[in-house]
């Protein structure tokens, strides 16, 4: 049986999902964020030291980093979660896994970290300079980013119904959690039918809502 070691509102809800896709044993270790850091618990570390979720467990083996656990679990379970070797989808499938992380979350990142420098407290004099840096940034670098990916997935997803073709993949797996937030932060919008299409179809599979139900509250569903 498997243990994974879960963090409310994070990237270790996809993993939920995947373990009901695939019909796994496995139980739960639940975790909290910090309401003032909203960082990891420090208990987490003594099972992996960087101390993040998702942390994927067992007999003695500590899986860590979301795309990992992915290709690990459908290697090991569900091979028709990854597409024939040889083929375009195939070389798709590691694309979006690496895309995930690598492209999509980076620029989505340094904005929840931009907003925070605009609202926290701070000296009267500091706050307008911390303002216009923020807003630099914002405005010559990660507002951009944002935009070209999420039109890049949107054109991607036109016509279909999954990233790799009829049925999902790993991929879609480890590419929910950005466009979930995507969509629940307002980033994708109007422009992005077929992104908030896709995290519909996401939401609507019963396995992800037995996960929903397994993991308890969660911010982007």
């Amino acid at each position: 049986m498997y243990t994974l070691h879960h963090l409310n509102n994070s990237r270790s809800q996809r993993i939920l999902w995947l373990l009901e896709e695939l019909g796994l044993d496995y139980k739960i270790q639940c975790y909290q964020r910090d309401p003032q850091t909203m960082l990891a618990p420090e208990s987490l570390r003594r099972v992996h030291p960087l101390g993040k979720s998702p942390l994927l467990e067992k007999d003695g083996l500590v899986l860590a980093e979301s795309g990992a656990i992915i290709q690990y679990l459908c290697e090991q379970h569900g091979q028709d979660w990854i597409p024939g070797s040889g083929t375009q989808a195939h070389l798709d499938y590691h694309y979006w896994l690496h895309f995930a992380e690598g492209s999509l979350m980076p620029p989505m990142l340094l904005k929840l970290v931009m907003d925070k420098v605009r609202t926290s407290p701070m000296p009267f004099f500091a706050r307008p300079i911390a303002r216009k840096i923020a807003d630099k940034a914002m405005k010559s670098f990660i507002a951009a980013n944002i935009r070209n990916n999420l039109m890049f997935v949107e054109q991607r997803l036109e016509g279909r119904q999954w990233l790799t073709g009829d049925s999902p993949s790993g991929a879609d797996v480890q590419m929910s959690f950005p466009l979930e937030a995507a969509v629940a932060r307002g980033l994708a919008a109007d422009e992005h039918p077929n992104i908030q299409a896709y995290v519909r179809r996401i939401h609507a599979r019963p396995a992800y809502q037995k996960a929903l139900l397994a993991g308890g509250e969660y911010a982007y569903a």
